[in-house]
C-alpha cells in the first residue's frame, strides 16, 4: 500500500472551442477564479481558492440519465445561498433546471454553462 495520500481535487479540465468564453463565463455567472490554461485570471489569480467542506466523488452507470447521455461527466458545486444564486443567474438568462431537495443532503439545482456541459449546484443541508 501507498504511504502517499490523495488531499483533495487539485484542478477540473474542461475542453472547449472557446477557452477564453468558457473560463470568463465560469468568473461571471458563478464568481470563482476560472482561467485559461497557461494564464491568469485578468486580475491575476492562478488559482480558485475555495472554501474547506465535502466533496463527494462519486462513479454512476453508463447508462444514467441523471444528466444528458452526451456528456461524460457532471460538474457538482457546493454553494451557499442556492435560491439567491438562481435568482440572479435567471436574471442573466441562465436556467436552473432539475431542482430537488434530499433530505439530509441538501437542495440541489442544475445549470449548463456556455458549452453545454452539466453544473449542479448543491446547497448542503
Amino acid at each position: 500500500m501507498s504511504k502517499g495520500k490523495v488531499l483533495g481535487i487539485g484542478g477540473v479540465f474542461l475542453r472547449s472551442a472557446d477557452p477564453a468564453r468558457l473560463a470568463a463565463w465560469y468568473r461571471d455567472n458563478l464568481g470563482f477564479n476560472a482561467t485559461v490554461s497557461g494564464s491568469p485570471t485578468p486580475d491575476g489569480e492562478w488559482t480558485w481558492q475555495q472554501q474547506a467542506g465535502h466533496t463527494v466523488f462519486a462513479a454512476f452507470n453508463a447508462d444514467t440519465d441523471y444528466w444528458q447521455t452526451d456528456r461524460q461527466m457532471m460538474l457538482n458545486l457546493r454553494v451557499a445561498g442556492l435560491d439567491d444564486l438562481v435568482e440572479s443567474l435567471a436574471a442573466a438568462g441562465i436556467e436552473a433546471t432539475h431542482r430537488e431537495q434530499m433530505d439530509g443532503v441538501g437542495c440541489f439545482a442544475r445549470i449548463h454553462d456556455c458549452d453545454g456541459n452539466p453544473v449542479e449546484l448543491w446547497e448542503p443541508a
